[in-house]
């Protein structure tokens, strides 16, 4: 949260110049980055753009080659793979595919690995939260894509394959 501050109030020249107080910062991380353990074909076109971007993001972070968002919850699951720059490849290259599928030019060079078998798991109860949470978003910006996705079974994305369980530990709420 900010407070602008009339800097004229404060005796500034006739420049306008406003001064800006951060009051306190936000942990915006959670809302900024959403790795979906669901398949990317539930998602509808701003939601498949922007994973793209947030897993190139993470991708980044992965490979050391930002400072940012190194502690991120959604990161967890990579770090504890075999291989967290291989999983999060695997991850990309089925975003890429699904993009592929739809007609899309995502830049598949951005991929720094190729994919590998591998497989992370996910709770039941994680697929039922991103369900519902992908729901409420398409609801206000997609219609159709929700009505369509009701028709689907619900499966993950390819990296990962369910588990019982309740929400994972990771997760922000």
């Amino acid at each position: 949260m900010a407070e602008l501050v009339d800097a004229l109030a404060s005796g500034a020249s006739v420049r306008k110049i406003m001064e800006v107080r951060v009051l306190f910062r936000a942990p915006f991380y959670n809302i900024l980055m959403r790795l979906w353990s669901l398949h990317p074909s539930f998602l509808d076109t701003k939601g498949l753009v922007a994973l793209w971007r947030e897993a190139l993001l993470a991708q980044h972070v992965l490979h050391g080659k930002t400072k940012g968002y190194r502690h991120h919850p959604q990161l967890q699951r990579f770090y504890e793979s075999a291989s967290s720059k291989e999983a999060i490849a695997t991850y990309l290259w089925e975003v890429h595919k699904e993009a592929e599928r739809r007609g899309y030019n995502f830049n598949k060079q951005k991929i720094l690995a190729k994919p590998c078998a591998m497989s992370i798991s996910v709770t039941e109860g994680q697929m039922a939260f991103e369900l519902k949470h992908l729901r409420e978003k398409l609801s206000r910006r997609d219609p159709d894509k929700l009505r369509a996705i009701k028709k689907l079974s619900l499966h993950p994305h390819p990296l990962f394959f369910t588990i019982p369980g309740k929400l994972e530990t990771w997760e922000r709420t």
